[in-house]
C-alpha cells in the first residue's frame, strides 16, 4: 500500500517538521511520496534530497543563522527578497531536480495572478521551494516559468489531495498551524493572522483525508520567530513521539 507524507505551511512554526522527520528516520519510517507547502516544502525537499537532518539542526539553531538568510528588501511588495534562501536551498539540495530524487516529491505554490494552486513535480527543486514560501507581504512574490507565485498556503496549507493524486493510499500529515496567536503587536501580526483565518476553511475540509494527523503544539510561536528554532524542533519531536505507535503501525 503506497504511503504519502504531507508537510504543511506555518512559517517558523514549521521548524517543527525537522524534529518530526528526525523521529521518522530514527524509527526507519519510509514513505513513497512527499508533498510540501511553504516551510513544509523546505523540509520535504531537504528530506527527499537526503540532507543530514542532525547537521541541518546544528545549522538552523546556530545563533544568527535566520538573520543571515532573511535578506531585507526596500520593495513595497515584500519585506524579504528571498534570494539568500534560494541560494541556500540550491546548496542544501545539491541543486537537484525533481526527476533526480529517489522518492517522488511535489511542492505546492499559488499563482497570485490567476488564483490557481500550482503543483511542481519537475525542474529545479530550489526554485519550486522559493515559489512556495512566498508569504504575502513578507516575501516578495516569485516570478518563475512565466507566472508570479506566492505561498502555497494561500490556496491550501495542508495539500493532502495532492499526495493522494500522486498515488498514496495512506497519508501521514503534519499541520503546524494549530491555534491562533494571541500576540498581535504589529500590523504584520494582524495580516498574518487574517491569512491563517482564511486558510482554516480549506484546511478543515482537507484534514479528514489524513489517516494520521500530527499537530505539534507550536501555536505560541510567531510566524517569523525563527530564533525559536530549537524549541520548535523539540516540539516536533514530541508530537511525533506522542503518536509513534500509530505512525509505526500505519507507515512502517
Amino acid at each position: 500500500m503506497a504511503k504519502g507524507l504531507v508537510l504543511g505551511a506555518g512559517g517558523a512554526r514549521g521548524l517543527a517538521h525537522l524534529g518530526f522527520l528526525q523521529v521518522l528516520e530514527e524509527e526507519s519510517v519510509k514513505v513513497d511520496y512527499i508533498v510540501g507547502c511553504s516551510i513544509g516544502a523546505v523540509f520535504g525537499a531537504l528530506w527527499a534530497a537526503g540532507t543530514d537532518l542532525y547537521r541541518l539542526e546544528q545549522l538552523i539553531t546556530y545563533q544568527g543563522f535566520s538573520k543571515m538568510l532573511l535578506d531585507l528588501s526596500v520593495s513595497r511588495d515584500g519585506l524579504i527578497k528571498g534570494e539568500k534562501i534560494l541560494e541556500a536551498m540550491r546548496l542544501l539540495t545539491k541543486n537537484l531536480t525533481f526527476e533526480e530524487l529517489k522518492t517522488p516529491l511535489a511542492i505546492v505554490a499559488t499563482d497570485i495572478e490567476t488564483g490557481e494552486g500550482i503543483v511542481f513535480r519537475e525542474g529545479s527543486i530550489a526554485h519550486a521551494v522559493r515559489a512556495s514560501i512566498s508569504i504575502p507581504g513578507v516575501f516578495k512574490p516569485y516570478p518563475y516559468q512565466g507566472r508570479l507565485f506566492v505561498d502555497g498556503a494561500v490556496k491550501n496549507r495542508l495539500p493532502i489531495q495532492v499526495v493522494k493524486d500522486m498515488g498514496a493510499e495512506k497519508v501521514l500529515a503534519v499541520d503546524v498551524k494549530k491555534g491562533l496567536s494571541t500576540k498581535l503587536n504589529t500590523a504584520m501580526d494582524v495580516m498574518l493572522q487574517a491569512l491563517e483565518i482564511l486558510e482554516e476553511e480549506a484546511f478543515s475540509t482537507q484534514k479528514e483525508k489524513a489517516d494520521v494527523l500530527i499537530q505539534p503544539e507550536v501555536g505560541h510561536i510567531g510566524v517569523l520567530q525563527f530564533d525559536l528554532a530549537a524549541e520548535a524542533i523539540a516540539l516536533g519531536r514530541t508530537a511525533a513521539k506522542s503518536k509513534l505507535f500509530e505512525i509505526v503501525r500505519n507507515f512502517h
